[in-house]
């Protein structure tokens, strides 16, 4: 599904990909192993300015319920394109390749991100107007560390939300993201266009209400939204490409 890229702006990752591996169950310890073995070798990849290992959920609450095991993410700030490919050859996706059963591959750019991961700004500065004058798909992705004493009446104020966000037109896909079970909050959704992602995010009722009361609540310790323009979406998810 090729889409027109964003131009890149000083400063900003030229490519970040995400890579969603499924697994069959008697490959559920190989992928925990991956998860822990694999942290030092994306820290040491070429061209990578920032990389997640990522435990996914099914989307339908986007809390601890929705834990998958059968499904695990890689998420990648490139310097280059070039620096993308070259990962193909590496150990980190040829052990992935044997332990999985199928694999979704997103290409995007930066269009808007605001926030902080773990300290950093890991999809840099990017162009307002031509987040603006971008057509086509579009990616979101928003993550939080949880306050400890607020998490539970965040986990209480999300299912509405996520049931919502299945019934709203031009949704491709969405999953939970997060580097652990608890505390880390996460998503990862993809949309046909900017209009579709914003008819969710500003004008859908359970959505707002939730952004509405955030600072009141003072769930997060650290939070990020970022939107991509999608460059690229390849492989499958659950057996259906997006």
């Amino acid at each position: 599904m090729p889409a027109p890229a964003a131009p890149h702006v000083e400063g900003s990752p030229a490519l970040v990909t995400l890579d969603v591996w499924g697994v069959v169950p008697r490959a559920v310890p190989g992928a925990l192993a991956r998860m822990a073995l694999d942290r030092r070798a994306l820290a040491r990849t070429p061209g990578a300015r920032f990389a997640k290992l990522l435990g996914t959920g099914d989307g339908r609450t986007f809390t601890v319920r929705d834990a998958d095991p059968l499904r695990w993410a890689v998420l990648v700030a490139w310097r280059s394109a070039a620096d993308a490919s070259a990962f193909e050859a590496s150990a980190t996706v040829r052990a992935w390749r044997r332990l999985s059963r199928e694999r979704l591959r997103v290409e995007m750019t930066p269009l808007t991100s605001r926030g902080r991961w773990g300290g950093r700004e890991p999809f840099g500065a990017v162009d307002a107007r031509s987040a603006r004058a971008h057509e086509g798909p579009v990616a979101s992705i928003t993550r939080a560390r949880l306050r400890p004493l607020r998490a539970v009446s965040f986990w209480r104020s999300v299912p509405p939300v996520a049931a919502d966000l299945h019934r709203v037109r031009g949704l491709r896909c969405a999953l939970g993201v997060g580097e652990a079970p608890l505390g880390y909050q996460g998503t990862f959704s993809l949309w046909d266009s900017t209009a579709a992602l914003r008819e969710f995010a500003h004008r859908r009722p359970a959505h707002v209400d939730v952004m509405d009361r955030t600072p009141g609540q003072g769930w997060y310790a650290e939070e990020l939204f970022a939107r991509f323009a999608v460059r690229c979406v390849t492989g499958t998810l659950d057996g259906r490409a997006p």
